[in-house]
């Protein structure tokens, strides 16, 4: 559910106990999941597509997402055993369970939600402050094609932000620099909500009062190590952590990544 934590809290870990049915709308194939604690969950596997670091985006822009207000489904790191791939008959679903062992990331299943289509009435309009967000976290995967939205008892709900924060991508070779995703402009044309450009600037001001750099450590932090692939000159959790505060820190300190109303006309 959505809310500002009071304290960092790790993501509840609970065990698989089946694997339900595929979702075939994107390429990594994520799956309806059921788990012992009898929650239903989206799961997105480890062992699919870019590997973890699209889980570790996920987190961070969830809990933004969170921290800010907006609405998004509750996570959980969802304990994977391989040995449910023998009950499954699609080889396709047995690789990707196969190739998963261990912590994989479970979404909140929302029961009767569905697509946003713009043509909604909402009990509250956050749409400015959802393109803060994608702005913000240089997400380039909300346009009419993929809205990742949903509409659920009246509200509008954020989901699938693995395509965020795509700067960890080119850290195979070390760390870069945060400056170049600090000053990187972000192209609104192709997004489902670019008509809601004029609440920008109330939407910045609003979320500027809630983020600091002890908000980013704490969203950070809620990422579990086990995520956090050592990459040259960070090699430990901790330091992946910092270059994660890092680089949205020195995003957040500049505002040539936020689009004008004027620009997106």
């Amino acid at each position: 559910m959505s809310g500002t934590r009071s304290e960092v809290e790790q993501l509840p870990r609970v065990g698989v106990t089946r694997y339900v049915t595929p979702l075939r709308e994107g390429g990594s194939l994520p799956g309806i999941v059921e788990a012992d604690d009898l929650g239903t969950y989206v799961c997105k596997f480890r062992g699919a597509g870019q590997g973890v670091r699209v889980l570790v985006a996920e987190v961070i822009v969830g809990e933004l997402a969170r921290r800010i207000g907006l609405h998004t489904p509750r996570l959980v790191v969802l304990d994977l055993d391989p040995a449910i791939a023998r009950y499954e008959a699609d080889e396709e679903v047995q690789d990707l369970l196969n190739a998963s062992p261990g912590l994989n990331l479970g979404i909140d299943f929302l029961p009767g939600a569905f697509g946003y289509d713009g043509e909604v009435t909402l009990r509250s309009d956050d749409r400015a402050k959802i393109l803060w967000l994608d702005a913000f976290t240089a997400n380039v995967d909300r346009s009419w094609r993929n809205p990742n939205l949903l509409l659920w008892h009246g509200d509008l709900w954020v989901i699938d932000h693995g395509a965020a924060l795509y700067f960890h991508h080119a850290w195979q070779g070390g760390v870069t620099d945060p400056a170049r995703f600090a000053n990187l402009a972000w192209n609104i044309d192709d997004h489902v909500l670019k008509a809601y450009a004029g609440g920008l600037p109330a939407a910045d001001e609003e979320i500027t009062a809630q983020l600091d750099e002890s908000v980013l450590r704490d969203v950070v932090a809620v990422v579990p190590d086990e995520w956090l692939e050592p990459v040259p000159g960070a090699d430990t959790p901790a330091a992946l952590r910092a270059a994660y505060v890092s680089f949205l820190g020195a995003r957040l300190a500049t505002r040539q990544w936020l689009p004008s109303a004027e620009g997106a006309a």
